[in-house]
């Protein structure tokens, strides 16, 4: 079997090595042409190409330092979110704490009250008013017992403001009087007063003067 297949095999093999012709046995017509393979081995290379424009970072660390654990945003960093924070009691710097306190303590205690009267136990009752009141006083003491708390825990007696010295924009400022111990303090006080004053505030202004209030 090796003996008759042999020579076939060599005739093939040299028939496509010289591109003769070869003219399949037991058939007519004309004789058929092997033509290399039109495959090519194609390859490329992709390289990372440095474009001569600088990109700009829309989100980085904030002021470049990348320990402090704040990022700068397009919203963040924008001069109309920087001025309305600045301008809320916590970060504006150059008023006393003392008065800082009171102004997010009236703020609390008058919004506090509606809840409470709304959706305290006694809401169905004549004592809803004085109730929610009541509750809402109780709450301010106990978030002025926690500001305490967190300033005896955070700050020491005699030492310097821990708030930074920098703002977004790398200016330098006066260190937040509100990060030692005696401002705490004040701002703690300032709180309790402003939180009652707001409580008493809206109970005069829905019971005592019977102002047309939708939630009473």
């Amino acid at each position: 079997m090796a003996a008759t297949t042999s020579p076939m095999a060599s005739q093939l093999k040299s028939g496509f090595t010289t591109r003769a012709l070869v003219a399949p046995k037991g058939i007519s017509g004309p004789a058929l042409r092997a033509f290399p393979s039109s495959r090519r081995n194609v390859s490329f290379t992709i390289k990372a190409v440095q474009s001569e424009k600088p990109t700009y970072q829309v989100i980085q660390p904030l002021n470049g330092d990348p320990f402090i654990g704040g990022l700068e945003t397009p919203v963040t960093s924008s001069p109309l979110i920087a001025w309305y924070l600045s301008n809320l009691p916590a970060y504006r710097t150059a008023v006393n704490p003392l008065l800082r306190g009171v102004e997010v303590g009236l703020a609390h205690g008058f919004l506090l009250v509606g809840p409470f009267v709304k959706a305290g136990p006694l809401r169905n009752t004549e004592y809803a008013g004085a109730a929610g009141s009541l509750a809402a006083a109780g709450l301010v003491v106990i978030l002025s017992i926690c500001l305490t708390m967190y300033g005896i825990a955070s700050f020491k007696e005699g030492e310097p403001s821990i708030a930074p010295s920098l703002t977004l924009t790398g200016r330098k400022k006066q260190p937040d009087q509100l990060q030692t111990a005696d401002g705490w303090a004040k701002f703690t006080g300032g709180f309790f007063f402003g939180g009652v004053s707001g409580v008493t505030w809206a109970y005069f202004l829905m019971y005592v003067l019977n102002l047309p209030y939708y939630f009473k």
